[in-house]
């Protein structure tokens, strides 16, 4: 990678292009995460505990600062702390008493996987213990708030550069739909899903140019279906003052196998089609 010395934390890393060849662009991957912290202390086998991982996205875009865009990257696991809720999203459930804090759960949530996963991804239990409230909201500052705090600072940047910005939430989806799934268990998804909250997160012409990018390689695309786009597109989106996000799910069966982990043998060509995609945005975000 040609960009700028990273800058790390022990929650994130941020890769940045030199600040004359940037352009208006940030890419943030929030579930590649696998740094995981000795007070985890689940009940579960890691293998079953990885299955969360949006594993090799962070390698998919790692070409992003090359094209002179902003790549932030969770150093965290997501079962540890799901940097794409909001703050107010708290399982009390998995806790040993009330918070403290206002509280909005949302479906997610009540499926056990809400700011702090109460449930595995096969609907396991992940602790055999509950949570302190201390304990939970050591998580929260050690993690939720440098990484939405870095987001910000980027695409402020970026915005305040530019007077645009182009957003894109990075991550990987199962290749059927699980139990608790609101389709049903057992439906093949997409190649790819782009999600812009139903139109409202950014300009139609952007989610155009990514779709138009995937279906001209020959990839099976769908538009909010079975995912919208959490926390960090709607937290940071406002198409009408030039900020725009979009959430890009890739098919885990592109690249990897599922139970081993392993990359397959399509894992290359996934590099290129995301390659692909980050210089159709790149493009995108200078021309608009």
């Amino acid at each position: 990678m040609e960009a700028e010395a990273a800058r790390r934390s022990p929650a994130l890393s941020v890769f940045d292009a030199p600040a004359d060849a940037r352009v208006a662009a940030v890419f943030d991957s929030p579930h590649s995460g696998a740094d995981y912290p000795a007070d985890f202390r689940p009940a579960l086998p890691m293998a079953e505990l990885r299955k969360a991982e949006d594993m090799y996205v962070d390698d998919f875009y790692a070409p992003a600062p090359d094209h002179g865009a902003a790549l932030l990257l969770a150093r965290f696991p997501r079962v540890y702390l799901d940097a794409n809720r909001a703050v107010e999203d708290m399982d009390e459930g998995l806790l040993d008493a009330p918070w403290p804090g206002p509280l909005a759960p949302g479906i997610k949530t009540e499926c056990g996987l809400g700011l702090i996963w109460r449930l595995s991804s096969d609907a396991r239990p992940i602790y055999d213990r509950k949570l302190s409230v201390a304990e939970a909201q050591a998580r929260i500052d050690a993690c939720h708030a440098p990484y939405h705090a870095a987001l910000k600072r980027l695409l402020d940047a970026r915005h305040a550069a530019f007077g645009r910005v182009y957003h894109v939430n990075c991550h990987s989806m199962p290749a059927l739909s699980g139990p608790r799934a609101p389709e049903g268990e057992g439906v093949a998804r997409a190649d790819f899903v782009l999600g812009d909250r139903d139109g409202t997160t950014c300009a139609p012409d952007f989610t155009h140019a990514v779709a138009e990018c995937l279906t001209g390689l020959g990839y099976s695309v769908a538009l909010n279906d079975p995912y919208k786009g959490v926390e960090l597109v709607r937290a940071y989106a406002d198409p009408a003052s030039g900020r725009h996000s979009l959430q890009v799910e890739i098919n885990r069966r592109l690249y990897m196998d599922e139970t081993t982990f392993e990359k397959s043998a399509d894992y290359a060509a996934t590099g290129a089609a995301v390659a692909r995609l980050i210089a159709t945005v790149v493009a995108f975000a200078q021309t608009a």
